[in-house]
């Protein structure tokens, strides 16, 4: 029989309960359709409250891992497609800017590639269309965030693949927030406000030009170079701008 460790005082119980079970069922100690320990076992077990075991069990069913029975007990569900989840994840300001602009640096790179390939005139307009309006969202003093975020959709679309496109929309919940964070940051230096414009007419010209190796790399840099911006941000700025506007990349947990 599985012996589950007490977990230890502290803040988000329920995460660390719900990790602690996932944890064992997908190293196969349960295996689909065993039945879990009772609500009292884990309370023993755990050393927490009958609370936080329920609100851990209702975490691991929104992720499809467990069922309930009526007057039965709690089952490990069969494995199948589970919806991404972001609730566990640590939202730490600057670290987690830093991971999201990590994750489009592998998107974006791809994406960009594929644009120089396949682009068609309309893409090329749109993406120029794009860039235009950047520009003068920054003339008015705004801070370009949705247009930014709408450029780099206009490339998606470009690169003619429903799945990366669909990805990308999913993902602009998170990466509109971390944008938020880079712009605000780019926009106290003006070099940095210089650097994004150029590297932006070096992606677009790379994908004008159809060189899908100039259009990756172009990306590669763009993203590199988002990440040394936010490691050159002062301490000021994570005081004032950076700290508030990062909260917003990750939901809050229930």
């Amino acid at each position: 029989m599985i012996s589950f460790s007490a977990v230890q005082p502290g803040l988000k119980l329920a995460d660390r309960v719900a990790q602690q079970l996932e944890a064992e069922i997908r190293a196969g100690h349960f295996k689909p359709g065993a039945k879990l320990p009772t609500e009292a076992v884990l309370v023993q077990q755990l050393a927490v409250s009958r609370t936080v075991v329920r609100e851990a069990l209702s975490r691991l069913k929104s992720r499809n891992l467990i069922e309930s029975r009526q007057g039965s007990g709690v089952y490990v569900r069969p494995a199948s497609v589970e919806p991404l989840n972001f609730d566990d994840l640590p939202s730490a300001s600057r670290d987690a800017v830093i991971q999201i602009v990590e994750v489009r640096r592998a998107l974006e790179s791809e994406v960009a590639e594929l644009a120089a390939l396949r682009r068609t005139d309309e893409d090329l307009r749109r993406i120029r269309q794009a860039v235009d309006d950047l520009a003068q969202a920054v003339r008015e003093g705004r801070d370009g965030v949705e247009e930014d975020v709408a450029f780099h959709r206009a490339i998606g679309q470009a690169a003619g693949n429903p799945f990366l496109i669909s990805t990308l929309d999913y993902l602009a919940q998170f990466l509109r927030s971390a944008t938020r964070v880079t712009r605000a940051n780019e926009a106290r230096r003006a070099d940095f406000a210089q650097a994004v414009t150029e590297e932006h007419d070096r992606v677009v010209q790379a994908i004008a030009a159809g060189d899908a190796k100039a259009a990756r790399q172009a990306a590669a840099d763009h993203m590199n170079n988002a990440i040394l911006r936010i490691q050159q941000a002062d301490a000021g700025f994570w005081r004032q701008d950076g700290e508030r506007l990062a909260q917003a990349i990750l939901p809050p947990t229930p």
